[in-house]
């Protein structure tokens, strides 16, 4: 069995004429992660490898889940081939994770995000929001055959207020 959390980045800034890589959250993202991740604790396996895309705004992400969560952000694998928006790129890196990994969390961007779990989920989800979990379990002990899953549990901002 393989368990799968897909946490897209929290809402990002775009007052600042920065590059999009370097784009920080807004205070509304960083409410909305904490929020989230607070939410989510209960749907958590018990180890878990962490992965998230190298940009600004999803490493901020992480951290915050980092803090509610309780694990160190060292734990966390960052990643510039995890800044893609191509849902193909992002499939690629999750059937590579080694098949030791049976619990794996990445934080990362859509299109690839809600791509991903329309794909893999058995629930069509329009559009993974910013700050929105969803947990994804496949049948399979190799990352390699990942498909047909199922949709676990899905959290969004606005489902919280």
């Amino acid at each position: 069995m393989k368990n799968l959390i897909l946490i897209r980045h929290a809402k990002s800034s775009w007052d600042a004429p920065l590059h999009d890589f370097d784009r920080p959250l807004t205070q509304r993202g960083i409410t909305d992660a904490h929020q989230v991740a607070a939410s989510a604790l209960a749907f958590l396996p018990n180890h878990y490898h962490v992965f998230s895309s190298a940009a600004k705004r999803a490493r901020e992400t992480a951290i915050i889940f980092a803090q509610n969560f309780s694990f160190q952000v060292s734990d966390i694998q960052f990643s510039e081939e995890l800044y893609t928006f191509d849902d193909r790129m992002l499939e690629s890196i999750v059937k590579a994770f080694p098949n030791s990994y049976n619990n794996v969390i990445l934080f990362g961007h859509n299109e690839a995000i809600t791509n991903f779990v329309n794909k893999f989920g058995d629930i069509f989800i329009d559009n993974v929001s910013t700050s929105g979990f969803v947990s994804l379990q496949f049948d399979t002990d190799d990352w390699q055959n990942l498909r047909n899953g199922k949709t676990i549990k899905v959290i969004f901002p606005k489902d919280l207020n």
